[in-house]
């Protein structure tokens, strides 16, 4: 008889328990927005670059990764309050206007983040000829003088699937620029032998001297 208390006992307590957590509140705001320069996206590697989160006034000891997109925009669930944004140094191909920015998020909050690049792509376009696809674009030095950096390679990347990026697994073949003149980039790539699909991703990408993260052109769907 008593075994039989003590589980009835145990089984109240445990679904008391239960209650309480199913009560806590969930997040209740979407935080979201890109990363731009003077209003044009900054795109990068998907999931390459992050920044961080502090939320303040509830003792969280730990902050907040937001990762981002390879279009540059970002997105969070969380919850509403004042937050303390924090752009990490060494991530991504630019420099942030602000290290660290006290925000508010009350509901549902779009807020797009402004950072300098230390080179912006422009006019990037792409022909097939056969089964080679041509690319060229040109770049616009943003940061010059002691906070300038070279550019290592700019890379024509193709892929079977949307997410076009220097990572293995997210580009089927590259082909690399001549930079004598950055302002006029030509390149070119063949398209894998064995490759069936009457379409084909392209992708122009920018390795600076010194910077892990690339800095990309959009992705260009091409028919084939």
């Amino acid at each position: 008889m008593k075994t039989i208390y003590f589980i009835l006992f145990l089984g109240v307590i445990l679904s008391l328990g239960s209650c309480e957590i199913d009560n806590y509140d969930e997040p209740d705001a979407l935080f979201s927005g890109q990363l731009t320069y003077q209003g044009e996206p900054v795109r990068v590697a998907a999931d390459e670059v992050r920044f961080q989160l502090w939320q303040t006034g509830f003792g969280n000891e730990g902050p907040l990764d937001v990762h981002v997109a390879q279009d540059g925009s970002f997105s969070a669930v969380l919850f509403s309050g004042e937050y303390l944004l924090s752009l990490l140094s060494g991530e991504g191909p630019f420099q942030a206007n602000t290290g660290e920015e006290q925000i508010i998020i009350n509901g549902n909050t779009t807020m797009d983040i402004e950072v300098t690049p230390y080179y912006m792509i422009s006019n990037a376009a792409y022909n097939v000829s056969g089964n080679v696809v041509e690319g060229s674009a040109s770049l616009n030095q943003i940061i010059t003088g002691e906070g300038g950096r070279n550019v290592e390679r700019v890379t024509l990347y193709l892929n079977d699937a949307q997410f076009v990026s220097e990572n293995s697994d997210e580009n089927i073949a590259g082909g690399d620029a001549n930079l004598e003149d950055l302002s006029n980039l030509m390149m070119s790539v063949e398209i894998p032998g064995d490759y069936d699909r009457n379409y084909i991703f392209a992708r122009i990408g920018v390795k600076i001297e010194g910077v892990e993260d690339m800095l990309f052109s959009p992705v260009q769907k091409l028919t084939l």
